[in-house]
C-alpha cells in the first residue's frame, strides 16, 4: 500500500509494515521534550508510576523556556523541580539559563532532530521539527510522564494533506506568510488531527528555517503534525548542526491524501492575522489603519538568525516609532551572540528597540512585554487569541518579521513598502 512519509515514520517506530489513518499504534520514541509549563505536572506523574529510572538519559530533554529568567517565585519554583528532577535521574540534557534557548529553536541547532525521528514534546508547537523531516507532535504532560518511564506513546494515525505551492513570492513575503495563508483558507480546525505534507517548487525554494516556521504553525490549524520532504537543503543543514542525516523517507505515487490543495503564490502578499485567531488573515495592504503599540520580533516561530537579518535590514539607520516599543526575541544564546558579531544588536539598540534574553515571554502573555488593557501588539509569534499577550481587552496581529519590523517603525500595521 502506498504510504506517506509520516505513515512511513509511524510504521517503523510501532514496528510495522505500514500503517492505516485511523490505526491506534504504539510508538517507540526517539525525544522527549518538556518545558517549564508542562514539565512539572509530568514529574508529578512519573512519580505516580513507580519507576526508578527513566527510559534514557540522553532522550528527555527539558528547556524552561517560557518564564526565564524567572519572573516570579512561582516560575522559579517550576524550573528548581526540573532542575531537581534532572539531577535525580541523570537527564543529560537540561538546558537553563546561560545554554538554554527557545526549545523549539534550541534543539534543531544543536542537532538534537534527525530525518525520521518520532519526536513528541509537551508543547504544542513540537510540531516545529516536520522541517526536518521527523514527525513530531505536542502531546500532554501525562503522555510525557509515561514516555519519559517507557520510551513509548501511544497515537492515532492521522489522516493526511497535502500542500502545494506554485508561483513566485512577491517581495517581502515570507515562510510565515505561506503558513498564515494556509491558515486562513482551511481554517484553525481545518487539518484537526491530521498530517500538513508541505510540496512543491515555492517550498523547495525556502530555507531550512522558513520550513521550521510553517511546520511550527501546523497545530493553529489544528494538525497533528506539519513535514516536508528532505532535499539537499534539509541534509546540509543537518550535516551542519551534527545530527546526521537521519532515516529520509519521501511518500509514495498515490498515497492516501484525503485533500490535496494547490495553490498560485504569485498573488500572495505579506498576511496578517487579525484578532482572535490565526484564521483572520488579510493582506498587509488593508492593515494601514490599525495603530498599534508595541513590536514582537522573536518566538519559536521566527526568532532565527535569518529572522534578525531582516529585521536588521529594514530597521537599520531608522527609529522605532516614538509611542511604540520594540521588543527583539533572539532564539538561542548562539543566535544572540551571532547578533552581536554582525551587528545587527547594535542596529537594533541603536534604532531604540530592545534586545532579550531568549525566552518565550510575551508569546503566553508570561512576561518581557505584557499589553494592557486596550494596547495592540504586532508580532512574529503564532497565536493570537483572547489575552493571549496580557489583558483580555487587548489585541494581537500576527505578522512576517519584514512587516514587524516597519509597523515599529510607522507605527502603525504597513509593508516595508510603505516606508
Amino acid at each position: 500500500m502506498a504510504q506517506t512519509i509520516t505513515q512511513k515514520i509511524l510504521a517503523k517506530h510501532a514496528g510495522l509494515k505500514e500503517v492505516e489513518p485511523g490505526q491506534l499504534i504504539n510508538c517507540k520514541v526517539d525525544l522527549v521534550l518538556g518545558n517549564d509549563i508542562t514539565t512539572p505536572p509530568a514529574i508529578k506523574q512519573f512519580a505516580k508510576i513507580g519507576v526508578k529510572k527513566v527510559f534514557d538519559k540522553e532522550k528527555i530533554y527539558l528547556v524552561p523556556d517560557h518564564f526565564t529568567p524567572a519572573k516570579d517565585i512561582k516560575s522559579a519554583q517550576q524550573v528548581k523541580m526540573m532542575r531537581e528532577f534532572a539531577a535525580k535521574y541523570g537527564i543529560v540534557n537540561f538546558f537553563e539559563i546561560g545554554c538554554m534557548g527557545i526549545e523549539h529553536v534550541l534543539l534543531p541547532e544543536m542537532g538534537a532532530i534527525k530525518a525520521g525521528d518520532l519526536v513528541i514534546g509537551a508543547d504544542s508547537h513540537t510540531c516545529t521539527y516536520g522541517a526536518l523531516g521527523a514527525f513530531s507532535s505536542g502531546i500532554g504532560s501525562t503522555d510525557m510522564a509515561a514516555a519519559m518511564a517507557t520510551g513509548e506513546v501511544w497515537l492515532k494515525v492521522p489522516e493526511q494533506l497535502k500542500f502545494i505551492f506554485r508561483g513566485k513570492l512577491q517581495k517581502w513575503v515570507e515562510a510565515k506568510d505561506l503558513i498564515l495563508y494556509t491558515i486562513g483558507q482551511i481554517g484553525v480546525d481545518g487539518a484537526r488531527y491530521m498530517s500538513m505534507e508541505f510540496a512543491g517548487p515555492v517550498i523547495q525554494k525556502l530555507s531550512v528555517e522558513g520550513r521550521l516556521t510553517m511546520a511550527n504553525m501546523a497545530i493553529e490549524a489544528g494538525g497533528k503534525n506539519g513535514i516536508f520532504e528532505v532535499d539537499d537543503k534539509t541534509k546540509a543543514y543537518l550535516k551542519r548542526t551534527g545530527a546526521g542525516k537521519g532515516i529520509v523517507y519521501h511518500s509514495d505515487k498515490g498515497a492516501p491524501y484525503k485533500t490535496v490543495y494547490m495553490w498560485d503564490v504569485s498573488p500572495i502578499e505579506p498576511q496578517v492575522s487579525f484578532p482572535h485567531l490565526p484564521s483572520n488573515t488579510k493582506p498587509v495592504s488593508k492593515c494601514s489603519s490599525v495603530k498599534i503599540n508595541q513590536s514582537v520580533i522573536g518566538s519559536c516561530t521566527n526568532g532565527r538568525i535569518e529572522d534578525m537579518r531582516v529585521a536588521a535590514k529594514i530597521l537599520k539607520g531608522k527609529k522605532v516609532h516614538k509611542d511604540l516599543r520594540c521588543i527583539i526575541l533572539p532564539g538561542t544564546q548562539a543566535i544572540s551572540l551571532q547578533m552581536i558579531k554582525e551587528g545587527l544588536t547594535e542596529i537594533f539598540i541603536n534604532a531604540g528597540a530592545v534586545v532579550s534574553t531568549p525566552t518565550c515571554g510575551p508569546c503566553l502573555g508570561g512576561h518581557m512585554g505584557i499589553l494592557a488593557e486596550g494596547e495592540r501588539s504586532i508580532s512574529t509569534t503564532n497565536r493570537n487569541f483572547v489575552g493571549r499577550m496580557g489583558h483580555p481587552k487587548s489585541e494581537v496581529y500576527l505578522s512576517n518579521v519584514a512587516v514587524a519590523a516597519a509597523s515599529a517603525i510607522a507605527g502603525n500595521i504597513v509593508s516595508p513598502e510603505a516606508l
